[in-house]
């Protein structure tokens, strides 16, 4: 069972990346998927996260309206899509995989994570 983070980067405010994440191992299409985010003596923070029907979770208030979340079943892959990215969004970006049933906002609730990603944004 694995997850496979990758598309972060370096841009600059008011740019976009995509980020993306590739499950092996298990039944991706049954499960809660989400992104966190955490920056250096940061808890880590809630984005939003997405069902096996496509139905999403509201977002983080920080990110609302900027971030979209989707997921691909036939590639097993779930995506980040994040426009007019601001430096408050610099952080290490984590997927992760919930096999309890319903949407899911709390970390503990989550049982894979991948690697994570980095975003760093400059002004």
């Amino acid at each position: 069972v694995q997850l496979q983070a990758s598309g972060g980067g370096s841009v600059q405010a008011g740019g976009s990346l995509r980020l993306a994440c590739a499950a092996s191992g298990y039944t991706f299409s049954m499960s809660v998927m989400g992104w966190f985010r955490q920056t250096p003596g940061e808890e880590r923070e809630f984005v939003t996260a997405i069902n096996w029907a496509g139905v999403s979770t509201p977002y983080a208030d920080s990110v609302k309206g900027r971030f979209t979340i989707s997921r691909d079943h036939s590639k097993n892959t779930l995506y980040l899509q994040m426009n007019s990215l601001k430096p408050a969004d610099t952080a290490v970006y984590y997927c992760a995989a919930s096999r309890l049933g319903g949407l899911r906002s709390h970390s503990d609730d989550y049982d894979i994570w991948g690697q994570g990603t980095q975003v760093t944004v400059s002004s």
